[in-house]
């Protein structure tokens, strides 16, 4: 196969949304809509991939900054499809082989799909392929004009008459053309249209009118060339999208309680076994280890998660580390930074933000544990807090291994409990505590008696 060379048009405002950011942008699966059509692209190894960018150029060029593989060219004003094109000369116009034209909007189409078409090109020697589809409702489309078989022309939908906006086969928007003579074909079109555009569907009937070879291949589910045009659009792909990584999951062996209901984005990675109950979200670059339970309502973002881990209900985890064996939750709120060790436990409403918990730790009710470092074995009693912030700077709390924190205590960082120790429930730790001491800070209780009667009685008399 000749060397291919992908263009992505992505220049349009897209109206329709109500929206400052531009439509390739929107999310879908956890990735933009761009970057799913740019992937698909990627994988046919293409020797060059051309972004034709214009409204919210600089954010569309921002968004893929992650991508050497790219060029970008600007269409400084929006004149049609064809006009887009146009703009690739710079960068195509000298090289050899077959131009893939995809939609930045269209992002359902499969790679087997392009190869498909790519083929057909190849075999017909065609100057230029359309992808069509066969839609019941084709309102908004260009219709497919065909003679004893062959395609004629593209009638846009504005510019159809009643019998042809008849027609149910649509121009997808995605095409292969012929590299030799796609800008000397694009040089011949016009905008006697009522857009006033550069329409890049009047290609047919120019390379027709040269006696070069047309082609088409039609699409088997007319879904993969779905455009996203509005915000109800965008809802409806996302489900699709949703549905297909669902499907994935549960084919290499994952529990999904209620598909409906759970959100896996496209990086998110989860091994067999595991148990996911409605209402889960996976988001980001996240990897769920074997034989874990993810229970309802928990969100685990950029995470990875070992294997045999129970995340109970509404336990939150953000750009974390939890190893195996953990019990999370539930309500447990797991912030950017730390990491969990294996077989340790943080229970009920307990919250980590920027800590290490040692293997086999526990903190099982009503926690703050903020840039600290808890060593193996060691028990945080319920209501405990380290106080990291002095009002400017954070301060690190270093508690040692197999140390048993009692309840309420608060730890006034920077401190340091060293292996063995024990804090007195109620304590305000303002110092380091010793190995194997006991640490007290509070005042000796002292108990009055008769104080009760007599406050009583001085508010009688008055």
């Amino acid at each position: 196969m000749s060397d291919i060379h992908v263009v992505v048009l992505a220049a349009g405002k897209g109206t329709r949304m109500k929206s400052q950011l531009p439509k390739v942008l929107h999310h879908i699966g956890g990735i933009t809509i761009i970057e799913r059509v740019i992937r698909t692209a990627a994988a046919l190894r293409p020797k060059t991939i051309t972004v034709v960018i214009g409204h919210g150029a600089d954010d569309v060029r921002k968004a893929l900054a992650n991508r050497s593989d790219l060029q970008f060219v600007t269409q400084e004003q929006q004149l049609g499809t064809g006009h887009a094109l146009m703009q690739t000369r710079p960068v195509l116009d000298g090289q050899s082989g077959t131009v893939l034209l995809l939609s930045g909007d269209v992002p359902l189409l499969t790679v087997e799909s392009l190869r498909a078409l790519l083929g057909v090109h190849e075999t017909t020697s065609a100057s230029a392929t359309v992808v069509t589809a066969v839609l019941p409702r084709p309102f908004g489309y260009g219709r497919i004009v065909r003679n004893n078989g062959r395609i004629t022309k593209i009638v846009e939908e504005k510019d159809a008459t009643p019998a042809q906006r008849a027609i149910t086969e649509i121009n997808s928007g995605v095409w292969a053309f012929e590299l030799e003579t796609l800008f000397g074909a694009l040089d011949a079109i016009g905008t006697a249209n009522k857009q006033g555009e550069y329409y890049l569907t009047d290609l047919v009937a120019i390379h027709r009118k040269h006696k070069r070879e047309v082609s088409t291949w039609t699409v088997g589910r007319a879904d993969e060339v779905r455009g996203i045009n509005s915000r109800t659009e965008l809802a409806e792909v996302s489900t699709m999208v949703r549905q297909q990584k669902n499907e994935e999951l549960m084919a290499a062996g994952v529990t999904i309680i209620d598909p409906a209901t759970t959100y896996v984005d496209a990086d998110v990675v989860v091994g067999a076994d595991t148990v996911i109950y409605p209402c889960v979200f996976l988001e980001g670059s996240t990897r769920i280890g074997s034989a874990c339970e993810i229970h309802a309502g928990s969100r685990i973002v950029n995470s990875t998660i070992g294997d045999r881990v129970c995340v109970r209900n509404h336990t939150v985890v953000n750009d974390s580390i939890v190893e195996s064996g953990v019990s999370l939750g539930p309500f447990a709120h797991i912030r950017p930074g730390s990491e969990v060790g294996e077989g340790a436990h943080v229970g009920n409403f307990v919250e980590l933000k920027k800590t290490t918990m040692g293997k086999g730790a526990k903190a099982n009710h009503l926690a703050y544990l903020g840039d600290a470092k808890i060593g193996e074995k060691t028990n945080v009693g319920a209501g405990t807090i380290t106080c990291n912030y002095d009002g400017e700077k954070k301060h690190q709390t270093t508690i040692g291994a197999g140390v048993f924190v009692g309840s309420n205590s608060t730890l006034v960082a920077p401190v340091t409990l060293a292996d063995g120790s024990y804090i007195a429930a109620g304590s305000a730790v303002t110092t380091d505590v010793p190995a194997g001491a006991l640490g007290i800070a509070r005042a000796r209780q002292e108990n009055k008696e008769g104080w009760v009667a007599r406050r009583v009685q001085k508010k009688a008399e008055g």
